[in-house]
């Protein structure tokens, strides 16, 4: 067989190209760091790689917003806990308020009090992040929540929260509505509240009501006591729409003296001193959709302790309800703020957890694209070696083919 010399010099120089081609390549691999320079050095792990890299991506956006959200509610929490010690100061100026032997200058001063920490409350319920929106203002973070209107302080913001996507299936509230925060009872209270109407004309005073039934027909429903006389009473029991559930009389109320009145459906409540006809008092049961907004009744306890009651019985009788009742709403009040707060609380744990699970994803995925796109530098350089001899010994035999011609062989 026949070999000609153009392709002894052909087949040398593929050789030597192939192989400054591999040592090229082992080149571009150790001064990179990659396994794969490009794609078709290893198409099924490239593929791979791609849906890894966006996985991790998308587990970085992820530990971003939980960033976001734990500094959200670290604010909230900040702002809950001083609101916490405001109301536990309000509640004992309120007990004190209860003291009569007070004079009526004592009740004015205590009453600037309430109104400075009534202040301060609405400074806190309308916070800001440290991105300048309301914290309670729901899904409207540029509104002021909490401002003045017709009706005393009304809440403006709207009632949905700020969702923030935690993980791939997990969204948590960044925030907590204010009408959530400052006029409910916590979710699952039962209780009843008591006042009496600004209309009576008697000394009468209303304590807590409080459920000797909690399976009867009557809790739920709202009872208004009406006095006919100094003895005898109506009672209506409506439901929230104010439909009338049913109606009786009662009698045999002592007046002057502090009688417990056993209602009819499993509630009771003490009433005090001497009614006078038409006096009427009202038990409204506690539930999450009961408005308890806490400004109103702020503003109730602070008008009435503007109000003298010196050698006014029936003044001091209207003050003892108005207080009565503010002391009852304020402590449901103040147990909605720590359900808020351990609300919070969850929230803030549950994406420390995530966090940990997050870190734990972000560790395999790394690992995932080091095995797959980091390059092996002991092989690496191994090859690198076995390589540049390869080159070297093509390059010889190139050089011996070159040698190789008649004439070459004839001057031998």
């Amino acid at each position: 067989m026949r070999i000609s010399s153009t392709l002894f010099f052909q087949t040398g120089l593929n050789s030597i190209h192939a192989q400054q081609s591999d040592l090229m390549h082992l080149y571009q691999q150790i001064g990179s760091g990659q396994r794969m320079v490009t794609p078709a050095d290893d198409p099924l792990a490239a593929a791979q790689a791609i849906n890894i890299s966006q996985s991790q991506s998308l587990n970085q956006r992820f530990a971003e917003n939980r960033s976001v959200l734990s500094q959200n509610l670290g604010i909230e929490e900040n702002t809950l806990n001083s609101v916490t010690t405001l109301l536990q100061d309000v509640k004992t100026r309120l007990i004190e308020a209860g003291n009569g032997t007070m004079s009526d200058a004592d009740r004015a001063t205590l009453s600037n009090v309430l109104a400075n920490a009534r202040t301060s409350l609405l400074g806190l319920a309308n916070a800001t992040d440290g991105s300048g929106q309301y914290l309670f203002s729901g899904a409207q973070g540029n509104v002021k929540p909490f401002q003045e209107g017709a009706n005393g302080i009304e809440y403006l913001g709207d009632q949905y929260q700020r969702n923030i996507q935690a993980d791939q299936t997990r969204r948590i509230a960044g925030g907590d509505v204010g009408t959530d925060v400052f006029n409910r009872a916590a979710p699952g209270s039962t209780g009843y509240l008591s006042r009496a109407e600004g209309a009576n004309t008697g000394t009468a005073v209303v304590g807590s009501p409080a459920i000797t039934d909690p399976r009867g027909e009557g809790v739920g429903y709202i009872y208004t006591i009406a006095f006919t006389s100094g003895a005898d009473y109506t009672v209506s029991i409506t439901d929230a729409q104010n439909n009338l559930v049913s109606e009786y009389d009662g009698t045999g109320y002592v007046a002057g003296s502090t009688d417990h009145l056993d209602l009819q459906g499993g509630v009771q409540v003490a009433i005090s001193g001497s009614p006078a006809s038409g006096d009427k008092f009202v038990l409204e049961p506690v539930s999450a959709t009961t408005d308890l907004n806490i400004f109103n009744t702020l503003d109730s306890i602070i008008a009435s302790l503007g109000d003298p009651t010196q050698s006014d019985a029936v003044n001091v009788a209207k003050f003892q309800n108005t207080l009565g009742s503010a002391i009852q709403r304020i402590d449901v009040n103040y147990n909605n703020v720590l359900t808020v707060r351990a609300s919070v609380g969850a929230r803030m744990n549950e994406i420390d957890a995530l966090d940990a699970n997050g870190m734990q994803r972000a560790l395999s995925y790394s690992n995932q694209l080091s095995k797959m796109e980091d390059v092996d530098y002991y092989s690496a350089t191994a090859q690198l070696q076995l390589r540049t001899a390869a080159l070297e010994a093509a390059s010889l035999a190139f050089r011996k083919i070159q040698a190789t011609g008649l004439f070459n062989m004839g001057s031998n």
